[in-house]
């Protein structure tokens, strides 16, 4: 801990500005790890078991409250009140066919249930890909700072240098210690998140054609 404030209190203004900007990328990465990793743990939970449970219902409405009852994430609800939605009249949107209707719901439904999904992976990847090099700017910094304050003093030995590089390269290390679990993070996510988006869209395509069978059957039975 003495070591730490010895290191914060001969830094300037830029090496502490390194110092927190890499401290709170640490604790954003972190956070936003232990979130991600619950919210989509427990949203592919729910998608096998609320798929299973819709498509098992006797009745729609039966279907709906099971989906309602253990989509926590609500992910997969949206997209039934997409297919079961009736558009407006007299809009450009009921001129299209009722399979292209259906199409474009689902799908719009779909894009805000991954953008859900997806949240917060943007800044994992920044994190990963800028904390290595700000880390380095750090130490290249701090070598600079050491190297001109042991200059001022006027003497110049390999005791004198050692110390303030080596504090100085510690930097380099902070920023592959805040990068490296963003990047796994990241790639680990990435196929988690696709992993749901494959069942996503599975359930938006049988949804879309129950809804076609429904509106035909509808039709014969008018006709």
């Amino acid at each position: 801990m003495q070591g730490l404030l010895q290191f914060w209190h001969e830094n300037d203004a830029i090496g502490r500005t390194v110092v927190v900007l890499l401290l709170a990328m640490s604790v954003s990465a972190w956070v936003l790890i232990f979130w991600k990793g619950w919210v989509l743990q427990r949203a592919r939970r729910d998608i096998d078991r609320a798929v299973a449970a819709f498509w098992s219902a006797d009745t729609l409405a039966a279907g709906r409250t099971r989906l309602a009852a253990l989509d926590r994430e609500q992910v997969l609800l949206p997209m039934l009140d997409a297919g079961l939605l009736a558009e407006p009249a007299g809009t450009l949107a009921t001129q299209a066919a009722l399979g292209s209707q259906l199409t474009r719901r689902l799908r719009d439904a779909l894009q805000r249930s991954l953008a859900h999904l997806r949240f917060g992976q943007v800044l994992l990847a920044s994190i990963g890909s800028t904390a290595p090099f700000i880390g380095l700017f750090g130490t290249v910094w701090g070598i600079y700072h050491a190297l001109i304050s042991i200059s001022a003093a006027g003497s110049l030995t390999i005791d004198k240098v050692s110390g303030p590089v080596g504090e100085a390269l510690v930097m380099t290390a902070a920023g592959l210690a805040v990068a490296i679990p963003a990047v796994l993070a990241y790639n680990l996510f990435g196929q988690w998140v696709a992993s749901c988006e494959a069942a996503l869209e599975g359930f938006a395509h049988d949804l879309r054609e129950m809804a076609l069978d429904a509106a035909g059957a509808g039709a014969r039975q008018a006709g």
